[in-house]
């Protein structure tokens, strides 16, 4: 078998093998393994190309993905699949990012923590349930969340909130805020004094009106 022509085409190479298109790979890749019209070639070897490239294109692709944002294993490894990689390709791909230590399913669960509270504060339990959707472990996403105050995200969110419900009797005021809270995830007793905390900090008369 010889390779009969290299047709390139930007930053890939269609090879031909006796005059019929055998494999299409990445045109570094091309040059460094000398694959040029006139040299001979094997089945073993194109498989071999075939399988550098995939490897290659998995990489990169990777990289690109965690340069745009820190992602977990889990949303790694799918959208790596959904990319049409094998699944050898992707095991394989992974596996290196973390021993180079790209992907690290702590790290990301200790970053996206700390993006959630700084951007929408919300609840350690709330929160965790988010990294455990991100397929990170229950241990490790509890333990990412594990010192975070309740109290003080609940009332960092509240505040911010309070300021535009300042001027609504405290019925309306305490069921708008108690309603946000809840969607963060906050428990009825950390609403209910995040609620009164809030109230007093905007001039309120200090009515006493249980939480629903």
């Amino acid at each position: 078998m010889i390779v009969t022509a290299v047709e390139r085409k930007r930053r890939r190479v269609n090879v031909y093998v006796d005059g019929e298109l055998a494999v299409e790979i990445g045109a570094k890749l091309a040059d460094e393994r000398g694959v040029a019209p006139g040299t001979a070639i094997t089945e073993e070897t194109l498989d071999e190309l075939s399988e550098a490239d995939a490897r290659r294109q998995a990489m990169e692709s990777a990289v690109r993905l965690l340069a745009y944002r820190q992602r977990s294993v889990h949303e790694l490894r799918d959208r790596l699949r959904r990319k049409g990689f094998a699944n050898d390709v992707v095991q394989g791909t992974v596996g290196r990012l973390k021993e180079l230590g790209y992907l690290d399913d702590a790290a990301f669960a200790r970053s996206w923590t700390e993006s959630r509270r700084s951007a929408s504060p919300r609840s350690a339990r709330l929160l965790a349930s988010e990294l455990r959707l991100k397929g990170v472990a229950p241990r490790v996403a509890n333990e990412a969340t594990a010192e975070l105050s309740d109290e003080e995200a609940a009332h960092e969110a509240a505040s911010r909130r309070a300021r535009s419900l300042a001027r609504l009797e405290y019925q309306a005021f305490r069921e708008r805020l108690g309603r946000f809270l809840t969607s963060r995830g906050f428990s009825y007793d950390v609403s209910r004094e995040t609620i009164d905390r809030c109230w007093a900090e905007v001039g309120g008369d200090g009515e006493d009106v249980e939480v629903d």
